[in-house]
């Protein structure tokens, strides 16, 4: 059973850092894309960064300069670093796996459960 399990979120003030972590467990060979979303009650569910397993990176214009994603193919982990949050950064923030190969088969689109981030003073 593959399983995503995102970890580091919190409340914080204006302008503090979080750190998110996100670790896949079961027997993995490789996994691709993997990526951060958030969600918010009302809003659909938006991408807030992503990384290929070459290190391309991609970010909401939204995040851009605030936020760096990064990965360890090693540990089967991604991570993100939120710096100079706001408190419209507020939100469920969510792990991604676009694709997960284990040593008998792969599995798409994997999630995690989620992170609570509150921003707030």
């Amino acid at each position: 059973q593959v399983q995503l399990v995102e970890s580091g979120g919190g409340l914080v003030q204006p302008g503090g850092s979080l750190r998110l972590s996100c670790v896949a467990s079961g027997s993995i060979v490789s996994i691709n894309t993997m990526g951060w979303y958030r969600q918010t009650p009302g809003k659909q569910r938006e991408l807030v960064a992503g990384i290929t397993s070459g290190g391309s990176t991609n970010y909401a214009d939204s995040v851009k300069g605030r936020f760096t994603i990064s990965r360890d193919n090693a540990k089967n982990a991604v991570y993100l670093q939120m710096n100079s949050l706001k408190p419209e950064d507020t939100a469920v923030y969510v792990c991604n796996a676009a694709k997960i190969f284990t040593r008998t088969t792969y599995v798409s689109d994997r999630w995690g459960q989620g992170t609570q981030v509150t921003v707030s003073s």
